[in-house]
This record gives C-alpha cells, structure tokens and sequence, in this order.
C-alpha cells in the first residue's frame, strides 16, 4: 500500500507543481493585457478573457523590440535611451546593474555560467559545486595571484541566490557534466546525480 502511494505521489506531485507553476507565469503575463486601451481587451469585444493572450503578446512585443533595436535606427534610439536613464541619479545605478548582469548572462558570447566546477566550501575538506562566472577585475585581480577564478556558488534548493568567491585555479575540479546537469544536482539537494562525473 505504501508502495503504491509513494509512486503515485511521484507521479502527480511534479505534474502538479509544473502546471502550477505554468499557470503563476501565464496569469502574470496576462496582465499585460491590463497595459491596452479598454477597447482592444478580449473581454470587450469578445465578452471572454482568453487565457494565455497576454503571454503571446509579451513575446511578440519582445520579438518587435528586439527586431527593431537591430536595425541601424532602431540601434541609435536604443543609445539614446541608455544615455537618458544612466543621466538619472537614482535609476543609473539600478538600470546599469540589471543591463550589466543581464548582458553577461544572455550574451550569446558571454562565458558565464558556462562551466560546472568542484570547488571546497565553506571550508577545506567540504566540497560543493559552483560555476564559472569569469575572473576578477581588474581592481581586485592586482591583490590577488595570477591563477584565481570568480565562481558563483549556488544555494540548495534555490540556485538563485549563492555567494561569489574566487577561487584559486588549482582548488577547482572542472566536471564533465552540463550546467544544466549541475543545477537539477544542486536544485535536488544531491538526490538526482548527474550521468557522468569525471
């Protein structure tokens, strides 16, 4: 009997939680659709509320941008906006943080979080698994020996927040696995190991 309930839970629970969490993202993205004039919402002309339109309409209003902003144009206007908001004094330390961050990140020629590394934390003898974020700069790089990396390691059971410490090259193991490999390892607090390690 135990048996049996315990398989079904494992069957059901990640069902559930996916589509919870599918339906959390799609309410949120439909209120876009609050953002349009009264007269384009579906529950005007339609006398229904479609769910889903609004995160159909984020993409594409993404898309737009992004189709816009390379273009020569659309690229110089672009550079206006980023000259306007780093002239706030308040919004230019948040805005170009965010851009910072989401540039390394999304860059499709950025290396961060490209690699999956054993580094010992919090202490010699414990060890846990980082990323590879880059190495330091320039600033901190003179204090430091020539051969340290920056490594973001990365809490359980939520990889979002972690600590940035940098490491020693010869105190890293670099992993055969993917990134992606890494984080369902850590997101699953060490229950769901990864195919190969070497």
């Amino acid at each position: 009997m135990k048996k049996y309930l315990i398989t079904g839970l494992l069957i059901w629970i990640p069902l559930i939680i996916t589509l919870w969490v599918l339906k959390v993202i799609v309410d949120m993205l439909d209120q876009s659709l609050l953002l349009l004039p009264a007269q384009f919402q579906t529950e005007n002309w339609l006398g229904v509320h479609i769910p889903g339109l609004g995160a159909i309409l984020t993409i594409v209003i993404v898309f737009v941008t992004g189709v816009f902003a390379t273009n020569f144009f659309g690229a110089q206007l672009v550079e206006i906006w980023h000259e306007i908001l780093h002239r706030i004094p308040v919004v230019r330390s948040i805005y170009s943080s965010v851009k910072q961050i989401s540039d390394t990140l999304f860059s499709s020629s950025g290396q961060a979080f490209r690699k999956a590394l054993l580094v010992q934390w919090p202490r010699d003898g414990m060890w846990t698994i980082a990323f590879l974020t880059g190495t330091p700069g320039s600033g901190v790089a003179r204090h430091l020996p020539e051969d340290c990396l920056a490594v973001y390691v990365p809490t359980t059971p939520n990889p979002t927040s972690g600590y940035f410490v940098i490491v020693r090259r010869k105190d890293i193991v670099e992993l055969d696995m993917t990134v992606d490999q890494a984080l369902k390892y850590v997101i699953s607090m060490g229950v769901v190991p990864p195919l190969e390690i070497k």
